[in-house]
């Protein structure tokens, strides 16, 4: 459960802001699109590979 304390004086878009910031890095609503389907396996796994190559030629083109 996510618990979020308002500091004193700050404004409520401040503490939404930051709420929003949690829920997100918790990924709970991505898991449930995730799990909505099922994937095989094999296209997972592909798809971990795909996204491990795309990140390690963005990190390449980072050097030059």
């Amino acid at each position: 459960m996510l618990v979020v304390k308002v500091k004193d004086g700050e404004k409520i878009e401040r503490a939404l802001k930051r709420m929003k910031r949690k829920f997100r890095d918790t990924k709970v609503l991505q898991n449930l699109r995730d799990n909505q389907y099922y994937t095989k396996k094999s296209v997972a796994r592909r798809k971990q590979i795909q996204k491990a190559s795309y990140i390690q030629s963005i990190r390449d083109k980072e050097d030059f």
